[in-house]
Order: C-alpha cells, then sequence, then structure tokens
C-alpha cells in the first residue's frame, strides 16, 4: 500500500540477501521533514530472538549495538549460520516465545544478568536523530547535480573512506562482529573515568550534580536507601546539586561505585562524585584550582601570573627617585633644567641658581609650601637671594 505522500509503505518481501530466508512485511516511512525514508530491515521473529529494533538492529534495552550488548552481558551468539539449521533454531526460538509473556527475552539472553554497568554508562538516554538525516547525493559530489534545493540527499563532503566507520553492513551488525559502531564504544568504555574513594575516612558524603528541577529529594533517597543507612540529604536548588551524607563509610562506598557514570533519575544523567572536608575545600581547592563542588577549573589563557610579594616592613628601600649615585655629595641641590631652544636665559640674579651650594655659611632656605606653618606667607621679595629683597621690603613698609 502506497498513499499519495509516500509517508508509508508496505509489502511482502524477501531478506534471503540480508538475515533469514523468511517471506516478512516491509514498512517504510519518512520520519520527518528532510529526513531519509526508514524501512523495517529484519522480521518480527529475528528481532525478538536478538531482543533488538527492527529498523536500526539496536538493543531495545539499552539502545546499543548487539556486539557492545552481548560484549557487556556476556552472551555468546549461537544463531547458525546455515540455512537448515538457521530455520530449525528459529522455529525453536518461535515456540519459546509463544510461551513467554512477551516482557523478557528468550534464549541466551533472557539467562543473562539483568543489568551491567558497562552498558548502564555506554546507554543514550536521549535520542539520536543524525540517523535519520538523508544519505549523500552521489552526483554532488561528482559536481553533476542540477536539483539544488530540492535535492532530497545532503549535500555534504563525504567521510574519509579509511574511516571504519564508513564500512558497515547489516549482517555484521546482526550477528555482533566486526561491528566498527560497536568497536567504538567498547573503545570508549575502557577508558572511562573511575570514581576513587578518597584517602580522608572521614568522608561519608557523596555530590549529586544536573538535578535540574524534576528531581527531588524523595527521589533521591529512593535510589539511595539501597546501600545503607542516609544521615541527611541536603539540595542546593541554586546550582542544582545535592549533598548525601551516610551513616557510615562502606554504604558511601557502595553507593559511589553503583551509580558512578550510571545514574538515571527521571530520565536526567547525574553527576556523581565524592563530597570534600571543609578543610579541603578551603585550602586546597584554591591552591589546586578546585572549586568548592568539586570541579577542576582549567587555568584560563591570556591572564598575568600571581603579583610578588610586597617588601617587608623593616628592608624599606631608599627613595632614591633620580638614579643618583649613593656615594656622591649631598650638597648639590635644586638643579634647574636649561630654558628652552628660543628662550633668552634670565639675567644674573634674576633667576634661580644653576646650581646652589649647601655650605656651612649659606643662609638657610625657605621651607617648602606645603609644610610651612598656617598664617605665614612667603613672598618672592622676601627671599634674601634675589637682588633688591631688602630695598623692596623696605619701600613697602616706608623705611
Amino acid at each position: 500500500m502506497h498513499d499519495n505522500k509516500g509517508l508509508f509503505y508496505s509489502n511482502t518481501s524477501l531478506s534471503a540477501y540480508q538475515i533469514c530466508a523468511r517471506p516478512f512485511t516491509v514498512f517504510r516511512w519518512c520520519p520527518g521533514t528532510r529526513m531519509r525514508f526508514k524501512k523495517t530491515e529484519v522480521c518480527q521473529t529475528c528481532s525478538k530472538m536478538k531482543n533488538v529494533c527492527q529498523t536500526c538492529l539496536l538493543d531495545l534495552e539499552y539502545g546499543l549495538p548487539i556486539q557492545v550488548r552481548d560484549t557487556g552481558l556476556s552472551v555468546k551468539d549461537e544463531v547458525p549460520r546455515s540455512d537448515v539449521n538457521k530455520e530449525y533454531y528459529t522455529q525453536n526460538m518461535e515456540r519459546e516465545i509463544a510461551n513467554s509473556d512477551g516482557t523478557r527475552p528468550v534464549g541466551q539472553l533472557g539467562k543473562a544478568p539483568s543489568s551491567s554497568d558497562m552498558l548502564l554508562k555506554l546507554a543514550r538516554t536521549t535520542p539520536y536523530y543524525k540517523r535519520n538525516r538523508p544519505h549523500i547525493c552521489s552526483f554532488w559530489v561528482k559536481g553533476e547535480c542540477k536539483r539544488g534545493e530540492e535535492c532530497p540527499y545532503r549535500h555534504e563532503k563525504p567521510t574519509d573512506p579509511d574511516d571504519p566507520l564508513a564500512d558497515q553492513n547489516i549482517k555484521d551488525r546482526y550477528y555482533g562482529i566486526n561491528d566498527p559502531v560497536a568497536d567504538k564504544l567498547l573503545k570508549r568504555a575502557s577508558t572511562m573515568p573511575r570514581l576513587d574513594p578518597p584517602e580522608d575516612k572521614s568522608i561519608t558524603t557523596l555530590y549529586i550534580g544536573g538535578l535540574g528541577d524534576t528531581v527531588t529529594d524523595g527521589d533521591l533517597k529512593s535510589h539511595f536507601y539501597q546501600f545503607g543507612e542516609i544521615r541527611t540529604i541536603t539540595i542546593v536548588q541554586r546550582q542544582q546539586c545535592a549533598f548525601i551524607q551516610f551513616a557510615t563509610r562502606q554504604s558511601a562506598e557502595t553507593a559511589a561505585e553503583k551509580s558512578f557514570n550510571k545514574l538515571i533519575i527521571n530520565g536526567r544523567r547525574l553527576t556523581v562524585k565524592w563530597g570534600r572536608s571543609q578543610a579541603a575545600r578551603g585550602k586546597e581547592g584554591i591552591k589546586e584550582g578546585v572549586s568548592e563542588m568539586g570541579t577542576r577549573l582549567d587555568p584560563v589563557p591570556g591572564l598575568p601570573g600571581a603579583l610578588p610579594p610586597p617588601p617587608a616592613l623593616d628592608e624599606e628601600p631608599p627613595a632614591n627617585y633620580f638614579n643618583l649615585d649613593p656615594s656622591s655629595s649631598p650638597a648639590v641641590m635644586n638643579i634647574a633644567l636649561p630654558p628652552p631652544p628660543g628662550i633668552n636665559p634670565p639675567p644674573p640674579g634674576f633667576g634661580p641658581p644653576m646650581f646652589h651650594h649647601m655650605g656651612p655659611m649659606a643662609p638657610p632656605m625657605p621651607p617648602p609650601m606645603s609644610m610651612r606653618p598656617p598664617g605665614q606667607i612667603h613672598y618672592p621679595s622676601q627671599d634674601p637671594q634675589r637682588m633688591g629683597a631688602h630695598a623692596a621690603h623696605g619701600a613697602r613698609h616706608g623705611d
């Protein structure tokens, strides 16, 4: 059946070139605007035997490739490759599926452990819409596409042919062998960080970050009470985090081990870290560039370094502002600068002397204006060094 819009299509097809030779109904649809058409790749029996999606062939519980799921659960694939043995094995699986309630996988997968730490860490909790993008236009790569914006395919440069992700096929993904996407995820799992307990045995507090507005203290208590007695739960709504203090150190270590990188509450992946003592939070946090929440702060490039410490009070440096020789005599004072070019110097006796020697018989110099007592005013005519100072003073007073 095919409608006018081309959004839904079903047909009966044989998948002998893919997984099995059983006829099944193929559904074809478009997930959205500017997306490529998707279709079912395996029959329902094959998908139920592996507990995977009929279209993307990813695990229905974790959203991971089959090879990653089987590695995390230590499940060995036992599906035969030959057509005769595969048909016999499929008939037995169909009988087992019919006798089950449909809520649990069948075969070796149904006997496997219910969860795995590695799978919980790698599990995807948000939709991945990039897999719905259209394929790359081969005509555009060759420079021959004439559709422009009406082309339903992507006009992008293809990936490197040597990239392992560029060589994928549906059989390897279904049987869980030589899957480049699974190899990439398994390498990521091997390099995941670990949460080591602190050396201070008195620390029994865990830091929970990324709460958002949906996670409450009741949600945290319902998850962490299974690891031991909880003393206090403190939620800092402003920073969207919480601090859970356990009664014993063993309970805190068990909760950290079981919840690190795999804690999901109300659809949110939460961050689990060890708390810090008050002394370490105040001293070591500033020295090592660690914030109060326990996250390490990266240095900001371009900022100047720390300033040098100020000199000690008992070692006050000398105030030598003119870089004079300390061994020279301080007798030379009042060094006047020469006049600018083009201006004649004042006559002798009417300007400040170029060099005024502080001899033993010389009259004392008047104190500076800032150090004179209030009420005392010094006039230039009162300067005994100026010519006619006494005459001008006598004429002012009528002498």
